[in-house]
């Protein structure tokens, strides 16, 4: 693509692909079948030829978004991975998000990048406290939001009581697509409430393989599944009478969301949540500037860096930043301009990345999700540019309520230490405070959860050759700061004050008490909250 004027045939052929983009995120609580139903997504879109396991992710050999050791250790996932891959002409950038409430951060970045979000809810269990911190996420972005209620094939609650939960909860309407037929645990298949039949579902090689699936019509339905069959019409026809019928506007507006049932541990309802994402989740549109301009989908190229991540390919030990394009065409090669920095480079090394595997890419449409491999200035938050400067709205930093300071276990392995404590905060697995007290040796580690030092650990160990020692800190809260708090704080018991490595003052305090106490004795302190509305620098 040329840097001149498009002309009318190249900016509808934009608008074309934009419209084909489908960009989403799945959230949910840890273990409530995330990466599973991931994986049964790209199975069903014929992307891989088998979903590797059958029974939880514990024994799965191999989950194509879980790359990271630790995560196929424990069954978890702890970094959020990308999948592109097309279905029935429409071209689906998946984004799996860890689902463990110590790395929201890592979440929070995905869905400033996506348009939509499938909202997972264990059937056992209901709406749990994870998901409803990520759903307030999705709200506070305007995030359209379909709910699936999954692993139907295992003993859980009512269909009605999950619907009244969702309500209640959530203040969102459910719009019946699909209704199980049969009680949670005795799953016989869904009535496709859009082309009013009976997909009755039978497993497949115990759930390896996309499960077979067989169509009815409501006669022949009722004739089979009796008392299933008519109790599913009158549960759906009850929710719909006290809500609404499907209506994509109030969906899009974030007042209603659709209703699947799914197991995708077993592949059952999987093809259903892949068509409605085709068939109603938003396209990729006009993304709003930090000044709440949209900047339309065909003017020149713009986009946005939500992740950097390393060591997803140990043969190249390079590391990756994902990009979301917002509007125009991305094309390998092409020099773009970093807002942040004012700098120029060139997009050599482009690629589409699908789990840990990639393969080159030669253009990108908005909505797309593009690896750049080896683009070391890039940080989390950076808007690029083509042409015309653009800034997109920065993603916030978390406050971190757990503090370690790190040292590394050989002296004579400092520089891998160092290296390895500076890519990881580039990364954005860790915050890194220092002060000249402390010194550059003993760094200390900020985090959101605790479970984000085994994996610094973990990494440092692997990764880097560097393995290292922590020692917990008392602080469990830190508010923005300024440099006048470091002289004023330095011999006050239960608190103290260090720098981020983004030019941030971060006072640390033992507990709510501490931090009272320094506000009494020292009003003119500049003590501020971290909150999501607390754009990063």
């Amino acid at each position: 693509m040329s840097q001149e004027v498009l002309n009318p045939a190249r900016v509808q052929e934009i608008h074309h692909q934009a419209s084909r983009r489908r960009t989403f995120a799945v959230i949910s609580h840890p273990d409530a079948g995330k990466s599973t139903l991931t994986e049964a997504l790209a199975l069903h879109a014929k992307v891989i030829g088998t979903a590797g396991a059958s029974s939880g992710k514990a024994n799965r050999k191999e989950t194509v978004s879980d790359w990271m050791q630790m995560e196929k250790d424990r069954g978890i996932s702890i970094s959020s991975a990308a999948l592109q891959f097309s279905y029935r002409d429409t071209v689906i950038n998946l984004l799996d998000t860890p689902g463990h409430a110590d790395f929201s951060e890592d979440t929070y970045r995905v869905l400033a990048a996506v348009d939509c979000a499938v909202m997972l809810v264990d059937a056992a269990k209901g709406l749990e406290t994870q998901t409803m911190k990520l759903f307030e996420v999705c709200k506070q972005r305007n995030l359209p939001i379909i709910t699936v209620i999954n692993k139907w094939d295992r003993p859980g609650l009512d269909a009605l009581a999950l619907m009244d939960e969702i309500t209640e909860r959530t203040g969102l309407q459910p719009m019946p697509l699909t209704w199980a037929v049969g009680i949670s645990g005795d799953f016989r298949g869904v009535w496709d409430l859009r082309n009013d039949r009976f997909a009755r579902f039978a497993r497949n090689n115990a759930g390896a393989n996309i499960a077979i699936t067989e169509y009815f019509t409501p006669e022949e339905a009722a004739e089979t599944q009796g008392n299933n069959w008519s109790d599913a019409v009158d549960e759906a026809g009850l929710v719909i009478e006290s809500n609404l019928e499907f209506n994509v506007e109030s969906f899009h507006a974030g007042t209603a969301t659709p209703i699947l049932f799914s197991s995708a541990a077993l592949n059952f309802g999987v093809k259903e949540i892949l068509d409605a994402l085709v068939d109603f989740a938003p396209p990729a549109a006009p993304r709003p500037d930090i000044d709440g301009e949209p900047r339309s989908v065909d003017a020149p190229f713009a986009g946005f860096v939500f992740k950097v991540q390393a060591g997803m390919n140990k043969a190249h030990r390079d590391h990756v930043a994902f990009i979301r394009v917002c509007s125009g065409v991305f094309e390998r090669g092409m020099v773009v301009t970093q807002t942040r920095t004012g700098k120029s480079f060139a997009t050599k090394y482009a690629q589409q990345v699908f789990g840990r595997e990639r393969e080159v890419i030669d253009e990108a449409y908005p909505g797309d999700v593009v690896g750049l491999v080896n683009a070391s200035s890039l940080r989390v938050g950076d808007s690029l540019f083509l042409e015309e400067p653009v800034e997109f709205p920065a993603i916030p930093l978390f406050a971190p309520e757990h503090f370690q300071v790190a040292r590394s276990q050989d002296p004579s392995r400092f520089k891998q230490f160092r290296r390895g404590i500076e890519q990881l905060e580039h990364e954005g697995v860790i915050q890194v405070l220092r002060s000249d007290v402390r010194g550059d040796q003993a760094p200390v580690l900020a985090a959101v959860g605790p479970m984000q030092f085994e994996v610094v650990e973990d990494r440092m160990a692997h990764d880097f050759n560097a393995p290292m020692r922590l020692e917990r800190l008392p602080y469990s809260m830190a508010r923005i700061s300024t440099a006048e708090a470091m002289p004023a704080l330095a011999n006050v018991p239960g608190a103290e004050v260090l720098l981020r490595s983004d030019g941030e003052y971060l006072a640390l305090f033992n507990d709510v008490w501490a931090l009272r106490r320094i506000e009494k004795n020292h009003p003119n302190l500049t003590l501020l909250p971290i909150g999501t509305h607390n754009p990063a620098k």
